[in-house]
């Protein structure tokens, strides 16, 4: 079976990686990190260290089993390319990828500079990778310098937890742009007028744009509507 995600700009999730580690100012509350904890003990999270960097081998076949096709969030619950996962693991889930042409792969990742470093490895990658960075405040739009080098058939931008204005931001060679507050405890409130910036400047330059949430602290806050409107854009990939 697959994975059914809540996530709302995909349909399932593969977590054939979980763990990850704080790398910048968008992990202080990481959603991945409070779920590991709860379920230590169970699913493949150790029990002591339930959001350690793990491989999950008897995952990577899963996809391969799913008969409709699926767009796949991979790694929901880690990041494929930490430090800690090795060359090799990466290479078998591509080779998952490359096997399961009617799935389509959205890769996020925070690490840039190795995902950068395996696109020149493999040159091209498939048709139905969409390869993408998160980008939650000023201080890592850098990671799209990297990203736009990347010859994968969608670049994206996770701008979620939104922290600042980044409507300056640079969209040249970005195909999708996903924005979000943050949810949870201790959420740092997302200002209305940094969502209004980005999705005019994704107008602008023509980015399709998916709003996923104002968030907040409690279940009831938040929503998706900008000004009464939800924004539930998604990226074309006809012709490439």
């Amino acid at each position: 079976m697959s994975a059914n995600s809540l996530i709302e700009w995909t349909t399932s999730t593969w977590n054939p990686v979980t763990g990850c580690s704080k790398i910048s100012s968008g992990c202080a509350h990481c959603w991945a990190e409070r779920m590991s904890k709860r379920l230590a003990g169970r699913y493949g999270y150790p029990k002591n260290d339930p959001f350690r960097v793990t491989l999950h081998p008897d995952r990577l076949e899963l996809p391969s089993r799913w008969r409709k096709n699926h767009m796949i969030f991979v790694c929901s619950m880690g990041d494929l390319f930490h430090k800690d996962v090795p060359d090799d693991f990466i290479f078998s889930v591509l080779d998952v990828i490359e096997r399961c042409p009617g799935h389509t792969f959205q890769l996020l990742t925070k690490r840039d500079q190795r995902l950068l470093e395996f696109s020149d490895k493999i040159g091209k990658w498939p048709p139905n990778v969409w390869a993408g960075v998160t980008v939650e405040s000023k201080e890592n739009e850098k990671r799209v310098d990297s990203l736009r080098k990347v010859a994968a058939a969608v670049r994206f931008l996770s701008c979620e937890p939104l922290l600042e204005d980044l409507g300056g931001i640079d969209l040249t060679g970005i195909g999708w742009v996903i924005a979000g507050g943050e949810s949870g405890p201790g959420a740092r409130l997302v200002r209305p007028e940094w969502v209004h910036s980005l999705r005019d400047r994704c107008l602008e330059k023509n980015v399709p744009f998916f709003f996923k949430q104002w968030g907040g602290r409690s279940k009831k806050a938040g929503g998706r509507e900008i000004d009464g409107k939800l924004w539930s854009q998604m990226p074309s990939t006809e012709g490439k």
